[in-house]
């Protein structure tokens, strides 16, 4: 059974997907980039204002599924300049505990959605 996940505290999508869909109990979301959920502007300035906007995303996604960071199994962290990695994962690393942290793998990529620094996405279990 497959069930889609949508929020509008989370940025619309810009194209043919979900923020999230929900498969018997897990939850594959999106990637989410740094848009404000209301206003859809990109949220730029500096890496951890990007990342903190980024997590706040993903946390309505997973709010909207019935979920939590506590939930989440696996991320995939993009990021243009891994020179960033420590700042984002200063950030990231706030949003879990490190106790039941989920798996985790970062990529560098030489390009993101609308030329962003960080894009994440997420696997959870309900």
């Amino acid at each position: 059974m497959k069930k889609i996940i949508f929020t509008e505290k989370a940025p619309a999508p810009i194209g043919p997907y979900s923020q999230a869909v929900l498969a018997g109990n897990t939850l594959y979301t999106s990637g989410q980039i740094a848009l404000h959920p209301e206003t859809g502007e990109l949220i730029t300035g500096d890496i951890e204002t990007e990342t903190k906007q980024v997590m706040e995303n993903m946390k309505a996604v997973l709010e909207a599924a019935g979920m939590d960071f506590s939930n989440v199994v696996k991320t995939t962290i993009f990021i243009m300049n891994m020179d960033d990695f420590s700042k984002i994962n200063n950030i990231y690393g706030a949003y879990f505990d490190e106790s039941n942290a989920p798996a985790r793998e970062t990529v560098q990529v030489a390009r993101l959605p609308k030329n962003v620094n960080v894009e994440i996405s997420m696997t959870a279990i309900l």
